[in-house]
């Protein structure tokens, strides 16, 4: 069954399609009468059927979820050009529950205001396309572009978070500190919410660093390979997602 995204909330019953969902159904060239799966992003989905002056009648609500057993947010130094479109595509479809993308001092993309938030409204895009591709009811929540300092800054105190540094430590004696992945991830408490924070194509400088472990943030290696900006934080989230429901 075919997947589109509706503003929310769905509610009474029928509705109309928003100018996106009617470029998808178009897309798809699907007819009046035909049923799909209709979702607002904020958990479930409702069995529908396409009616004519591009509305939808609501047949049945089912609450299913395929979330991860555990909240994780990514904070990434945006990589630059096409690459960061398919970090959000990806870590929606691996269960970030948010992302925060960030500019760092080695970072190349620079993003303020309305250039900013233009990019902003294109990720959301991204995400909504890969929810209704993947089979995910709830979508991501993409932060504000902000500086890593400013954000580091403006970090609340969440009761059981586990912070993840995917950057390690330069000199021996930082270094030693840094845990294996697989470690760390094992030792998580069930349902335990994550925040795991990587660097940009140039990897966060010490400055950076230093300031994340003040933050409380744990530096945790990938493995013995270099991980381009894009795919470290993914190898995060298919780690969860494989050690999901495992006993801590």
């Amino acid at each position: 069954m075919h997947r589109l995204f509706l503003p929310g909330p769905l509610s009474g019953a029928t509705v109309g399609l928003s100018a996106q969902a009617q470029r998808h159904v178009r897309a798809l060239r699907l007819r009046e009468g035909e049923e799909v799966a209709a979702f607002d992003g904020e958990g479930g989905q409702w069995r529908a059927r396409l009616l004519p002056a591009d509305r939808l009648e609501l047949l049945e609500f089912d609450a299913v979820e395929r979330e991860l057993d555990r909240e994780v947010e990514l904070a990434v130094g945006m990589p630059a050009n096409e690459r960061m479109d398919w970090l959000v595509e990806k870590a929606t479809e691996l269960g970030a529950q948010a992302i925060a993308p960030l500019m760092s001092t080695r970072g190349v993309l620079r993003l303020e205001g309305e250039r900013a938030q233009r990019r902003l409204a294109h990720w959301r895009g991204v995400a909504i396309a890969a929810c209704e591709q993947c089979g995910r009811n709830r979508l991501p929540r993409l932060r504000e572009v902000s500086t890593l300092q400013a954000w580091l800054r403006g970090l609340e105190p969440v009761a059981g978070e586990a912070r993840c540094l995917l950057a390690a430590p330069r000199g021996d004696a930082a270094a030693a500190r840094v845990q294996p992945l697989a470690l760390w991830a094992a030792a998580l408490a069930p349902a335990q919410p994550v925040l795991a924070l990587s660097g940009p194509e140039g990897g966060l400088d010490e400055a950076e660093i230093d300031a994340a472990l003040r933050a409380g943030f744990v530096p945790v290696s990938l493995g013995s390979r270099t991980l381009r900006a894009e795919t470290a934080p993914l190898a995060l989230l298919a780690a969860l997602a494989a050690c999901a429901g495992r006993p801590a």
